[in-house]
């Protein structure tokens, strides 16, 4: 099978770095096998989609960070990353999403029952090798995590159509759907390596800010980016009624008769008014808004990584903060 990645960008990673994510390669490919014809083709699909890899990277770079020299990071990277695929296995079909990455998503090529039974499968597996790691605290934080999301998951589809969500709601959402897996990889990779405990929850602190970063300039490329650069359709949060922050804060400041449209596309999901929108959450500064909170989270997740000897892995955690803020993609 074919599992190569698309890296966040090539000046983030040392050469170590570029060894390990060889090696957790290697490990995806040998963990996705299966005696189910279907269940190769759809895990290998997703998969070798690619994408930036940022929570098997933060596990990675923790563990290097604090001197881990074991192999037990690469199937811990491994796991973090099977479970993060098979959450988009299941996002793509509650969201009826069809692109993803740049290319048909698995539920548009194979069907809703199947990506969902394969996501199944990727969870089943990570729990598989968890408990080969035989780390009690280790699939402490990955179940925790694993059901954490599952709630975000749940708050997230509460929240579709409804234009009344507050800011400190969809917050909410972002820690629990994107941010914790983030934090689980961070964490894991410092706990692995044997870092004190005060620089183990830091790193989780870390993965809980640069998350919300990620996320919220996700927001913001969803309404100003272009779709071969996210590799996603552009308004796909409005078609599916989501109220992310840039319209949170446009039905908080705009005007009523910008208001009373996002009202109406939230709770409709009407993408056909998505340039009047547009132009709304631009000129209201509903996207600048956004983008400052994003500023804030990767401040707040460089903050926590002061007391990280210097060291090439620790500047990679400083790029990435930079990097889940300017990027357009």
């Amino acid at each position: 099978m074919s599992a190569t990645p698309t890296t966040v960008s090539s000046r983030l990673l040392s050469d170590a770095i570029a060894a390990d994510t060889d090696a957790v390669n290697r490990v995806i490919r040998r963990e996705l096998h299966s005696e189910v014809p279907l269940v190769n083709q759809i895990a290998d699909y997703i998969i070798s989609a690619g994408g930036k890899r940022i929570r098997p990277t933060l596990v990675l770079l923790f563990a290097n960070a604090w001197g881990y020299r074991g192999m037990e990071h690469h199937a811990l990277a491994a796991i973090v990353e099977f479970i993060h695929t098979a959450t988009l296995l299941h996002d793509d079909v509650v969201d009826e999403s069809s692109m993803r990455r740049g290319r048909k998503t698995a539920n548009a090529l194979f069907g809703n029952a199947a990506s969902v039974l394969v996501g199944d499968f990727l969870y089943s597996r990570s729990f598989q090798m968890m408990v080969a790691l035989r780390n009690m605290r280790v699939m402490q934080i990955l179940a925790d995590a694993t059901n954490v999301i599952a709630e975000g998951e749940v708050l997230q589809l509460l929240n579709m159509h409804d234009p009344d969500v507050s800011e400190a709601r969809y917050l909410q959402v972002i820690r629990s759907k994107t941010a914790k897996l983030f934090e689980a990889a961070a964490q894991l990779g410092a706990l692995i390596a044997g870092a004190p405990d005060e620089q183990i929850e830091a790193a989780a602190e870390y993965g809980r800010s640069l998350g919300t970063a990620f996320q919220l300039i996700d927001d913001v490329l969803d309404y100003s980016g272009n779709a071969d650069d996210i590799g996603k359709n552009v308004g796909d949060d409005l078609r599916e009624g989501k109220p992310t922050l840039p319209l949170i804060y446009l039905m908080q400041h705009g005007t009523p008769e910008q208001k009373e449209l996002v009202r109406t596309c939230i709770e409709t999901g009407d993408e056909q008014h998505f340039d009047a929108v547009l132009a709304a959450v631009t000129e209201s500064g509903a996207l600048q808004y956004t983008r400052e909170k994003a500023t804030l989270a990767a401040d707040a997740a460089r903050a926590t990584i002061v007391g990280l000897p210097s060291s090439d892995f620790k500047n990679s955690l400083l790029h990435l903060c930079a990097f889940a803020v300017d990027r357009n993609h």
